[in-house]
């Protein structure tokens, strides 16, 4: 894990500097947008608690309210390299992805046409495969954004409660992470963009591959789009979102 962000506008959530909170098992973080901020209407108060659970689990909490009806869709951009911070790409890790629908985007990669099947494509992790198995596949939605960076569908038995996501091994070091989230989409990311003027806590420079993210999120471009899940917030309603992140490792796992 080394990059963690809130975002979304030119100068988003992701830039500001957010009131923390001190808990016995994490943090709270506070952040009030003002009416017109980034164009958005209403005042919005958002909290984001970040909280270490039993079970190495890290869970991110969410909430917001407003005076005015707006859209909220908040998620967590962390990036992820489980052999190790700056240790090579991310493409021997192996994902699965519990989702049978993706949604197609178009050249700039917002979502386009109706999400389709991941069955017979290079989109499907229903089962563990690496994540760079299948990036040089001629596949026109691969070709877009120089590999993945688009939204799954989850398949979810209950809207409103976490339910599994995904979950990414790395053979070598035996590092396990699972994610659960309350959200009806998954972006997963395979660090396409990453570019060597980055440099870590290590020093050392990431590139592309170095990282992935898996941001649990309402799916992109929805308040353009009355088919997929609502994103809109109305004054009297709390917006709500949990992700949890666990990490172990399979020597661990029964234990």
């Amino acid at each position: 894990l080394y990059s963690t962000c809130v975002c979304g506008g030119p100068s988003g959530f992701d830039s500001r500097v957010w009131t923390s909170t001190g808990l016995a098992d994490g943090v709270r973080l506070t952040l009030v947008s003002q009416d017109g901020d980034q164009g958005f209407p209403g005042t919005v108060t958002t909290e984001v608690t970040y909280r270490l659970e039993a079970y190495n689990r890290l869970a991110i909490t969410y909430q917001a309210t407003t005076d005015a009806p707006t859209v909220v869709n908040l998620t967590n951009h962390a990036y992820w390299n489980l052999a190790g911070e700056g240790n090579g790409t991310v493409y021997g890790h192996s994902l699965v992805l519990n989702a049978g629908r993706v949604c197609p985007t178009d050249d700039t990669l917002i979502p386009v046409g109706e999400p389709v099947p991941v069955e017979g494509t290079p989109f499907d992790f229903r089962r563990p495969t690496e994540i760079g198995a299948r990036l040089t596949d001629p596949d026109p939605q691969l070709r877009i954004g120089g590999g993945y960076d688009h939204n799954w569908v989850l398949d979810r038995t209950n809207p409103t409660h976490l339910s599994f996501a995904a979950q990414v091994h790395e053979p070598e070091s035996g590092r396990l992470l699972t994610m659960w989230t309350t959200e009806p989409g998954v972006q997963f990311y395979s660090g396409n963009f990453l570019s060597t003027d980055l440099r870590g806590t290590s020093g050392r420079s990431y590139h592309r591959g170095a990282g992935f993210a898996l941001e649990a999120q309402h799916f992109p471009d929805a308040p353009n789009r009355p088919d997929f899940p609502s994103t809109v917030l109305r004054p009297g309603e709390v917006y709500h979102q949990k992700t949890v992140f666990e990490l172990t490792t399979t020597s661990t796992m029964g234990d």
